[in-house]
């Protein structure tokens, strides 16, 4: 005996996860806020975030950065994650997630695993991330802090000196079924951590799959709570909502205080 799946089938397109997410988006919705900030009440609207995309997708190009390239990302939820994390993707290279709990020695053993060749992390994890940094050998140009003093002051370029060129994101070409997006590793259940290579096409997939079920819309504020460096939080928070042109309110850790005021302040 078969079952049907009382839902309609799920088309899943051929396409990056950039053209999926970014590729056809309305002119009306360019101009909706994509990203909130609730402790600084800072904003980021579609435009801006698929500019920011494109320039980092540009600023990575230029440093080498491309199809076959391994991107570290150790970072808790923050808006600047949206931008770094679809601007590796769309220059063709794969980001490798951290948990922004991880100590140096276990940041070094990811960044070995997956070759990265370039970390991004933000200030709190700095000491932690540079320690592993230099162990592995990457030099202080290819570890970029977000929201550190600059490639001047500190030797560490930061999201300005990424931003600000505003390099054109490179023409790449790439087969989306077969092309490594993401590499999360597992928790390490059974022993030490795992790379799960994870194509452009399991990620569209994954959001075009629970679309119909979560019926989320542009006129939803979503709060994220889960961390973006982990498949549920990248999937079923990040990428879905930015397909959805909903609101996303980023927390980088949980706090019940502040969790029920954003709740009530954003109309969550």
């Amino acid at each position: 005996m078969s079952f049907k799946n009382p839902y309609p089938d799920v088309e899943i397109p051929n396409v990056s996860v950039y053209d999926f997410l970014f590729g056809s988006i309305a002119d009306e919705d360019l101009d909706r806020v994509a990203l909130v900030d609730p402790k600084s009440g800072s904003e980021t609207t579609y435009r801006a975030l698929i500019a920011q995309i494109n320039a980092a997708a540009g600023a990575l190009a230029a440093r080498g950065i491309g199809v076959g390239d391994v991107v570290g990302i150790l970072s808790p939820n923050v808006p600047a994650f949206a931008t770094v994390f679809h601007g590796v993707l769309r220059a063709g290279a794969t980001a490798t997630t951290l948990n922004a709990l991880f100590t140096a020695n276990e940041i070094e053993k990811q960044l070995i695993d997956s070759k990265a060749k370039i970390l991004i992390t933000v200030s709190p994890l700095y000491e932690h991330a540079a320690e592993a940094a230099k162990r592995v050998g990457l030099g202080d140009e290819n570890l970029i802090v977000l929201d550190g003093e600059g490639l001047e002051k500190s030797g560490h370029p930061n999201a300005v000196d990424l931003l600000a060129p505003n390099l054109p994101a490179p023409e790449v070409s790439f087969d989306p079924a077969t092309h490594i997006a993401v590499l999360p590793y597992s928790s390490g259940t059974t022993g030490n951590p795992k790379g799960v290579k994870l194509s452009h096409t399991n990620l569209v997939a994954n959001v075009a799959q629970i679309q119909p079920l979560q019926s989320m819309s542009s006129d939803d504020a979503i709060i994220a709570v889960l961390p973006f460096f982990h498949i549920y939080g990248m999937t079923v928070l990040l990428n879905a909502a930015l397909y959805a042109r909903a609101r996303l309110v980023v927390m980088p850790r949980f706090d019940l205080v502040e969790f029920l005021e954003n709740i009530q302040n954003h109309k969550v």
